[in-house]
């Protein structure tokens, strides 16, 4: 990370402005843990979906559904930069091109490991899965269990925000968006 002291210094002014020695034994190293973190969280920044996917789409007769469930995903609020995480769940109509299974994941990391709303993390993997692969249509749902909700604020601890995006036939089929709710359920 470029601005990795930079980071270090304003971790020990906050720890200063909280009324923290950062001096003291438990907190010496913590500024560098700090910036080691925050080089990990923000990793999306960096990510080039085009690397990602490396030329693993192939050509494929497959017109039925593919669904990826419970992909694990953790992200930073940008509204309090406090961690949100829960599961994904994506799936799609093959166009004669399938995607390799992994990559999906590594798509929802990309688009996590930013800043981010629940929202907007939603809408950012499924347009990115219609863009590269022009299927016939994508759903995707996101749970998230939300700090900025369960440690502050309105403080309720069980809370789990549940947000979609469906693309395509899973926007204009009933029947479709049923079958891709119940097959992640």
């Amino acid at each position: 990370m470029e601005n990795y002291s930079k980071i270090q210094d304003i971790t020990k002014s906050l720890l200063e402005e909280i009324g923290e020695d950062p001096n003291r034994e438990g907190l010496i190293k913590t500024p560098a843990r700090v910036a080691k973190a925050w080089d990990f969280f923000s990793q999306g920044y960096k990510a080039d979906i085009q690397e990602i996917v490396n030329d693993a789409i192939f050509d494929e007769d497959c017109s039925e559904m593919v669904v990826v469930r419970d992909i694990e995903f953790f992200s930073m609020c940008e509204h309090h930069m406090i961690p949100f995480f829960g599961r994904c769940h994506v799936g799609y109509l093959p166009n004669n091109k399938i995607i390799g299974l992994s990559k999906i994941p590594r798509i929802v990391d990309a688009f996590s490991q930013r800043l981010q709303v629940q929202e907007r993390l939603t809408t950012q993997v499924a347009e990115t899965l219609m863009g590269i692969l022009d299927p016939k249509g994508v759903g995707v749902v996101m749970e998230g269990r939300h700090l900025c909700m369960q440690m502050r604020g309105v403080e309720k601890q069980n809370s789990l925000a549940t947000t979609s995006a469906m693309l395509g036939q899973f926007r204009k089929s009933a029947e479709t968006r049923s079958e891709f709710l119940s097959i992640i359920a």
